[in-house]
């Protein structure tokens, strides 16, 4: 065959090096480009680009995501990442962002696989949902699933020739992940007793399930300038950690007088971002919650037009907060949506009900007379595939067939009628878990870790057991305490919540330069009624020292707190940190005990 080349095939070579020439020049393809230098950008990505232009024509560089999903949009690859993944293959960074459009992360080096994330709308399952999922991980996965902080599952070691099988079989069970990482709105959260909390102002499950498909239905919804969480509260006994959101929604009661009416609104509060030493607003608008997803969208375009699309470290909603201020934001809102939106005088709002941070574990009564749910406590959100599929059973066949995640990564079954309580108990137990309300593991909460994450400079899961199980054996602990340890800046166990909060560091073990696994020690952080950002205490302390450092910290609670009733949060906020420390470690040398 001839290796020269026609006049025709010639032309078309010389067009596309000028096309790609051209993406450059903006950052992505050459439909990206010739669409830039158009008037209006059209299509249902059009305020993207649009976004993306305006930063350009400002002087501007656009970071590598804004240009991949330029380059090819990830929805737009299906095909590509099947076909790839069919032949053994991981991608590399570009394809590795666009895959999580799917649910799909590449971990290496962690693992040499894909983890898949789900999006399950108020974390709840049915049981054949769950079973479903068990089945998939054991053919297709590690044989575990994860229950994560957001209420949602993980799987993990995915070979990539399983990723199209995978992804199908989970869209049979009625479950997705579209959307589910990069930079898309995450897995929807609402109260996790929704619907059978006896307190509660409002059952959240539809409000969750209708912005739910509400994202799945709209692309102009994904490729956000940076990752995005909407939280519904209903006011419950279990929070659902909605200051922590972009968006949250807080159900509360308004009382008469006043020109909008009594009754049940949402409060909204905005910017929430733990990582980031910043919890979510209250903004002063309200909304009924039959207009929920519609103000939650206008505010998600708003951050789609104004997002930061260059320095990604700055690219979250609370960014634009902080630079427009919350009376700008809320007034481009208020034009996005058509309307203005309702403000309510802070005075004519009702105490909202008070939360229990042991909700989640163990036995309580329901709204509805004569049943119960049961909070069952898992080591750090881990199910093996046996475990889910008995969970899956036990909801089945003694409950309403619900199967509840919660952010504090742990599960609870629903619809259980008193006289068979017991036995429902039993066959937890002998599934290896356990129901028992304990002060310690019902607040543990522990991210991936470098097990199965590139990004964490610790192994959090392990070192989060090692720390309940020292502390359990040590002390008596007689109020709920929260312990979080994440791995990374990205906070995915949101550890500045934490009574206390353990982030991952490379501790320096001489002048050579080597580290070995540790953490910063934060302490006082709280959620719902007691929300706040917690303070460091201490800096790169090694993970096996950890526990003993915890332990002298909670010691030195029980030892000069105000009485049984002082929490630990409000002892904390008392003392200094140079106090808290000095209470801590005296008396302790070293402060690293031998398990005596």
């Amino acid at each position: 065959m001839s290796q020269d080349f026609s006049a025709e095939q010639k032309r078309y070579l010389e067009g596309f090096v000028a096309g790609a020439a051209a993406s450059r020049a903006v950052g992505g393809s050459a439909a990206g480009a010739q669409q830039s230098h158009a008037s209006v950008p059209s299509g249902p990505d059009a305020p993207h680009l649009a976004a993306q232009d305006a930063q350009v024509k400002a002087g501007k560089k656009l970071a590598d995501p804004e240009k991949w999903k330029r380059d090819e949009h990830p929805f737009d690859a299906y095909a590509r990442l099947t076909a790839e993944a069919a032949t053994g293959k991981l991608p590399g960074p570009a394809d590795n962002f666009r895959w999580r459009y799917f649910g799909l992360f590449n971990v290496a080096p962690a693992q040499d696989s894909f983890m898949l994330r789900m999006r399950i709308p108020n974390g709840i399952l049915k049981a054949h949902q769950l079973e479903g999922c068990a089945d998939l991980a054991a053919r297709f996965g590690g044989g575990y699933l994860h229950v994560t902080t957001r209420a949602n599952l993980q799987m993990r070691e995915i070979a990539p020739v399983n990723a199209k099988a995978l992804l199908e079989e989970l869209t049979d069970l009625g479950l997705a992940a579209r959307g589910s990482g990069a930079d898309n709105i995450r897995n929807v959260t609402g109260s996790p007793l929704a619907g059978i909390d006896p307190v509660e102002l409002i059952d959240t499950r539809p409000l969750c399930r209708q912005w739910h498909f509400h994202i799945l239905n709209h692309r102009v919804l994904y490729g956000l300038p940076r990752k995005f969480n909407v939280s519904f509260d209903g006011a419950g006994l279990s929070p659902a950690l909605e200051e922590t959101n972009d968006i949250g929604f807080q159900a509360v009661e308004v009382r008469e007088a006043g020109e909008a009416g009594a009754g049940i609104w949402l409060r909204i509060l905005l910017g929430g971002i733990s990582g980031h030493h910043d919890l979510a607003r209250p903004s002063g608008v309200f909304c009924r919650p039959e207009e929920a997803t519609d103000v939650a969208d206008a505010i998600v375009r708003v951050f789609i037009d104004h997002g930061d699309r260059t320095n990604r470290n700055k690219a979250r909603l609370k960014y634009v907060l902080d630079s427009w201020g919350f009376d700008r934001f809320l007034a481009a809102v208020e034009e996005t949506l058509g309307r203005p939106l309702v403000r309510i005088d802070e005075a004519r709002i009702a105490l909202r009900p008070g939360t229990d941070r042991h909700a989640h574990v163990g036995v309580h009564p329901q709204r509805q007379p004569g049943l119960n749910w049961i909070g069952v406590v898992m080591d750090v959100g881990k199910l093996t595939c046996s475990q889910a599929e008995g969970l899956a059973a036990i909801a089945r066949e003694f409950g309403d067939g619900d199967i509840r995640l919660t952010v504090w990564q742990n599960l609870i079954l629903s619809g259980i009628p008193d006289d068979r309580v017991a036995a429902a108990e039993a066959r937890i137990a002998a599934l290896g878990l356990s129901t028992a309300v304990t002060p310690v593991r019902a607040g543990l909460v522990a991210c991936t870790g470098n097990a199965g994450c590139k990004f964490a400079a610790a192994d959090t899961k392990r070192h989060a057991l090692e720390i309940a199980a020292h502390v359990e054996a040590r002390l008596a602990i007689d109020v709920p305490v929260n312990i979080h340890l994440t791995g990374c800046h990205h906070s995915c166990a949101q550890h500045y919540i934490g009574d206390i909060g353990l982030i991952g560091a490379r501790v320096p073990v001489n002048d050579e330069g080597d580290t070995v696994e540790g953490y910063d020690i934060a302490v006082g952080g709280g959620f719902a009624e007691n929300a706040r950002i917690g303070r460091t205490l201490w800096k790169g302390v090694k993970a096996e020292d950890a526990p003993a450092h915890v332990k002298a910290l909670l010691r030195a609670y029980l030892l000069n707190r105000n009485g049984p009733d002082e929490g630990f949060q409000a002892f904390t906020l008392r003392h200094e940190p140079e106090v808290l420390d000095r209470l801590a470690t005296s008396g302790i040398a070293p402060l690293r005990e031998a398990a005596e």
